[in-house]
């Protein structure tokens, strides 16, 4: 019977694995690995022809498929050269344990069922709490990526200021806001459209810093209608970070919730030369930050931390019937931190390379990567021609080359990567185009960088 072929250990599941594992290890130990290129789909309909039938094209047709057609039209986010967006770069030991968490059932949902891989993942939860100055007792959960953690972070915020104003025998505002820089993430933006709430968009610095001075302000104007101020720890166009300490500091004068987006760049902290930049984030009631962004972890994979978990449990645990024998007792299960209750324990791949390498390795590489930003970024001021945009911060170089306009950035733009030299695509800043490099990969060289910019030339 074919459905029990599909799942029974037999010769044809044996040469299924190890074709499948085959392929994995020639990929992931391949030292030229291309960084590919997006096709149209009419030539991706020609080239590939029906894969879903009746019978089934078989394993090795399936696979070649995907290697010689479907694979090539994706691009590598992990290669050296993909500088574009926020690039992702994970270890060794983080690929090839993403394949163990897959081949082993686990469900990471609750503790009841995945004891093992909660307990892994929580204490790089509590390593990552410690690294930014959070208390022993905060906690969270690991989740799908940044949209999602701001969210449930952002509805547990909606859920505290609630319960603050019941207890304080005070009315609920006819609607919510939350407060965020105009610079801030979409998905915060996204967040509040789904939680049917404003947004009120504080304007930011030229240097694009949103400062205390007009959260007061938003603050002073509506009061309890304010359920969250979202603070960013790195923006994703520029690597900006907010003014956390000034903002945390208002907090003395007024009852908020501050949450910080560090979905790009809080792992900065982890270099001792930048900490200082997030200064304050000690003071947050929730961050996040994306493993599979600049701590090297693959897609996909976000940490949700509370300063008090339980507000994110009184926010989001389920209650139904066959739920009890999970929601009736206090055993740790992450699905009460966050929207989703179906999860993958998608931690536990950093978990191994965190516990594999070490720390110290990590700092290192998050430092490399600020050593390089700062050694490019001069070298572009030095060259009369390019112009940088803002003075980067992180790992974001954002800058112009004088005399282009749109049109000249998308046609350098796609040689880059027709001759497969590198992803760089165009951006904007304030109207203007510009182009950027989102440094993170520890392979990516300065001469790698300086050559692209002597395409510009």
């Amino acid at each position: 019977m074919d459905a029990v072929r599909m799942h029974a250990a037999s010769p044809e599941s044996t040469a299924i694995v190890d074709a499948v594992l085959d392929y994995s290890r020639r990929r992931m130990l391949a030292a030229d690995v291309p960084l590919d290129k997006p096709q149209s789909e009419a030539e991706l309909n020609r080239l590939v022809g029906p894969t879903i039938t009746d019978s089934g094209l078989g394993a090795a047709r399936a696979l070649s498929v995907f290697e010689h057609v479907l694979a090539p039209a994706c691009l590598t986010t992990s290669h050296p050269l993909y500088l574009s967006f926020i690039p992702t770069a994970p270890t060794m030991a983080a690929i090839a344990f993403d394949l163990v968490v897959s081949a082993s059932g686990l469900y990471g949902g609750s503790w009841l069922e995945g004891a093992g891989a909660v307990h892994a993942e929580n204490e790089v939860l509590s390593w990552l709490a410690s690294e930014f100055g959070l208390p022993d007792t905060a906690g969270g959960v690991f989740v799908q990526g940044g949209t999602i953690g701001n969210l449930s972070a952002l509805v547990a915020a909606r859920e505290a200021a609630k319960a603050r104003l019941v207890a304080a025998g005070r009315d609920l505002p006819t609607r919510w806001k939350i407060l965020c820089s105009v610079e801030a993430h979409s998905s915060n933006k996204s967040a509040a459209k789904i939680m049917d709430v404003d947004v009120l968009l504080v304007p930011a610095g030229d240097d694009g810093v949103l400062r205390a001075e007009g959260v007061r302000e938003a603050l002073l104007e509506h009061g309890d209608e304010i359920c969250a101020v979202v603070a960013t720890g790195g923006s994703t166009n520029f690597g900006i970070v907010d003014d956390i300490k000034g903002i945390a500091a208002l907090k003395d004068e007024f009852d908020f919730w501050l949450h910080v987006d560090g979905a790009y760049g809080l792992t900065a902290m982890l270099a001792p030369e930048a900490r200082h930049i997030f200064e304050g984030v000690e003071r947050a009631d929730s961050v996040i930050v994306d493993p599979h962004k600049w701590l090297f972890a693959p897609f996909d994979c976000c940490a949700l931390i509370y300063r008090d978990p339980d507000s994110g449990r009184r926010a989001h645990t389920q209650h139904a019937e066959y739920l009890d024998i999970l929601t009736d007792v206090d055993e740790f299960s992450p699905s009460d931190y966050s929207i989703q209750l179906t999860r993958r324990p998608r931690g536990l791949p950093m978990w191994f390379s965190v516990a594999t390498y070490g720390v110290n390795a990590y700092r290192e590489a998050v430092s490399a990567g600020l050593a390089l930003t700062r050694r490019i970024a001069d070298e572009i001021a030095r060259r009369p021609e390019l112009r940088l945009v803002r003075d980067p911060q992180l790992s974001i170089v954002v800058f112009e080359r004088e005399g282009w306009e749109r049109a000249d950035y998308d046609r350098w733009s796609a040689a880059l990567l027709d001759s497969q030299r590198a992803f760089v695509v165009p951006s904007s800043h304030a109207g203007r185009p510009n182009t950027r490099f989102a440094i993170l990969n520890p392979l990516t060289t300065f001469e790698d960088l300086v050559g692209i910019l002597d395409t510009m030339k």
